[in-house]
Formats: C-alpha cells, sequence, structure tokens
C-alpha cells in the first residue's frame, strides 16, 4: 500500500471583463488547488480564498498548506478540526478526498443532476457598473431566461440604483421577476432603514447584508424592523463553533442566510448552519464565491443533494477567460451538468505541473 501524497498549485483566475462590487473592481481571483494521490488514482480540491474577504487570508496562508501536505496522512478529520480558522482549505481537503474516493474524479454526489441532466435554479447576477452597463447586463439575463435576479448594489449612486430597479419593475412584475440585491455592507447603520424602505417599494424579495459584519446589535435592530426580508452572508465568516453560530442566529434573527462553503468551513461547515437554520424557521441558500469550475462543480453537486428549490447563486462559472472545460452549463436560468460536454482531458495531471 503507498501512503497518500499530497501537493498544492496556485492558480490565477482572469476576469473576462473588470468587475465591479462595493469592494473595488476585480480583474482576477486568485486560488488554490490541493491535489491527492494513493495507489495509483488522484483527487482534486480547490480552496477558494477569497482576498480581502476570507477569514484566511492571511499571509501564513501558503505555510498552512505546506503544513497540510506535511500532515496529509492523519485524515481528513483531523486535518478539518486543525484548521477550523482555514475555511478554504477545509473545503479544499474536502473535495479531494472526495474525488480521490469516486470513481469518476469529479463526480462528488452522484445523483440526478450529475447522471440526468437535472436542473438547479440559480440567479442572475448583475455586477455594478454605470446605468447602461447594468442596464445591458439586465437586459441579457432576462432574454437568457432568467427568472431571479441578482443585482450588486452600493457602489454607485443610490438614487440610480433605485432607478433601476424601477426600470425592471414597469416591465415585469414579481411574479415574473424574482429581484435579490446585495450591498456588501454598504449602508451605513444610520442610513440602512430609511433605504430598506425605498428598495421595499419595488418588491425586492431580499438584500444580502446591509450593513458591515461585526455590527450584530444594529443587525440585530435592523432585521427586527426591516420592510424587506434581510440575509446574512458576511455575517457568517469567521463564525466558527456550533455554540456561536447559534447564538448569532438567536441574536440577529435575520430571516435568511446565504452560504460560501469556501468561506465558512465547507460541506461541514455549511451544513451545521443549515441545520441551526431549519431549527429556527430561517430560510436559506447555496452562493459560489468565484471559485473555478473545480470548486463551483464540487458545490452544485452537493447543493442538489440538500433539495432547496430556492434559486441559488451557482451561476458563476463564464466569468473567466481561463477557466476549465467542464460539463457545467448555464441554461433558461439553471445550472444543468451536460452529458455533451466533457472536463478537459488530463485536467488533474496538468495541474500537477
Amino acid at each position: 500500500m503507498v501512503l497518500m501524497k499530497a501537493t498544492y498549485k496556485k492558480f490565477d483566475l482572469i476576469f473576462k471583463r473588470p468587475s465591479g462590487t462595493s469592494r473595488g473592481v476585480l480583474t482576477t481571483k486568485e486560488t488554490w488547488f490541493i491535489i491527492l494521490e494513493e495507489n495509483g488514482r488522484k483527487g482534486i480540491g480547490e480552496c477558494g480564498i477569497f482576498r480581502g474577504l476570507s477569514v484566511d487570508d492571511v499571509p501564513e496562508y501558503e505555510e498552512k498548506l505546506n503544513w497540510v501536505v506535511v500532515n496529509i496522512h492523519k485524515g481528513l478529520d483531523y486535518l478539518l478540526m486543525v484548521l477550523e480558522s482555514f475555511p478554504s482549505i477545509q473545503f479544499g481537503l474536502e473535495q479531494a478526498f472526495l474525488s480521490l474516493k469516486a470513481k469518476d474524479d469529479f463526480s462528488l454526489y452522484p445523483s440526478d443532476f450529475t447522471s440526468l441532466e437535472a436542473p438547479i435554479d440559480i440567479n442572475g447576477l448583475i455586477w455594478m457598473g454605470d446605468e447602461n452597463f447594468m442596464l445591458q447586463q439586465i437586459e441579457e439575463k432576462l432574454k437568457q431566461g432568467f427568472r431571479c435576479i441578482k443585482l450588486k448594489i452600493g457602489a454607485i449612486d443610490f438614487n440610480t440604483e433605485l432607478s433601476l430597479l424601477a426600470a425592471i419593475r414597469k416591465k415585469y412584475n414579481k411574479e415574473q421577476i424574482e429581484l435579490r440585491v446585495d450591498a456588501n455592507g454598504a449602508f451605513s447603520e444610520d442610513t440602512a432603514l430609511e433605504k430598506l424602505k425605498q428598495l421595499a417599494v419595488y418588491d425586492i424579495h431580499s438584500i444580502e447584508q446591509p450593513i458591515k459584519q461585526g455590527n450584530i446589535v444594529a443587525m440585530q435592530k435592523l432585521c427586527k424592523n426591516t420592510p424587506l426580508p434581510i440575509a446574512l452572508d458576511e455575517e457568517l465568516i469567521g463564525v466558527f463553533s456550533v455554540t456561536d453560530k447559534e447564538k448569532l442566529l438567536q441574536i440577529i434573527k435575520p430571516q435568511y442566510i446565504i452560504l460560501k462553503p469556501s468561506l465558512v468551513g465547507g460541506f461541514k461547515g455549511s451544513e451545521e448552519w443549515i441545520t441551526l437554520a431549519n431549527k429556527y424557521n430561517i430560510g436559506w441558500w447555496i452562493t459560489s464565491a468565484l471559485e473555478s469550475n473545480i470548486g463551483l462543480n464540487a458545490i452544485a453537486q452537493w447543493t442538489y443533494m440538500l433539495n432547496n428549490k430556492m434559486p441559488q447563486g451557482l451561476g458563476t462559472g463564464a466569468l473567466f477567460t481561463n477557466n476549465f472545460n467542464s460539463p457545467l452549463m448555464v441554461k433558461e436560468g439553471k445550472l444543468r451538468y451536460s452529458k455533451e460536454r466533457n472536463w478537459k482531458k488530463n485536467l488533474i495531471e496538468n495541474l500537477c505541473i
């Protein structure tokens, strides 16, 4: 029997066009891959670190990957426990171990999604920019068959953003188009409630993270008085223990939570949040965090198994010029695993170079 071997490789994803958020404009997205080898088999997982957002965006990140390589023989459970403060590495390891054991390297959760092209409803993501750019994106998403649209807001003039929403609602009611907005913490505590009242006029499904994370008392008050549902996103980052997770939900009492496995401890960490959300009657959905198709594939397969019928945030695979060819495809506002498309041959071997 050959002992398990681990290696890792850095990879920079390049955006097709600069993508604006309230934190600035993104042109590249750094990611890391863990490759496992054992008894002639290989497995791969993506550590989708998000600079400026991930709690594990620390100088010793690569040092910790080196530690994983040295200690890989200690097994997944031990590694997940020790790596609590490195959620993106936890997620990469979960994928890699699943991939190593799978009959097909990329079939981590076999289901009707992977075998019968059963679709996952997803939202169409609209990036921040000037009014014409955002309107252009919206029209494209509607033509592509999306019936749920998520707009990044908070970077341009708020009145302009309201006029965009008004233009959409003039043409499409809430039964025709579900509108979600994501402020990424851009609103101040003093003005947030008033802005939520202005947004509510346009039948908004929900708003993600209206104020910055960490202002728990202010967020609790906002969730109590809000005229439209609030979804916690960044607020969940860096909350590790089940006890702390439950305490956060008990205090804030949000209407929804949004789970990005790369940011909250992979599948295991996300499932802890889901269990608590169900306990307190809080809605939830899954979102990718700009991973390559390798990480997105893992998230999509796992998400399908959760049987959540809400539109998920999994439509980011086409954002990059150098993403990996995969069976994932978006059609008519749904994510599918197409039998007509394949993973690039020797993908794992190429990443090992």
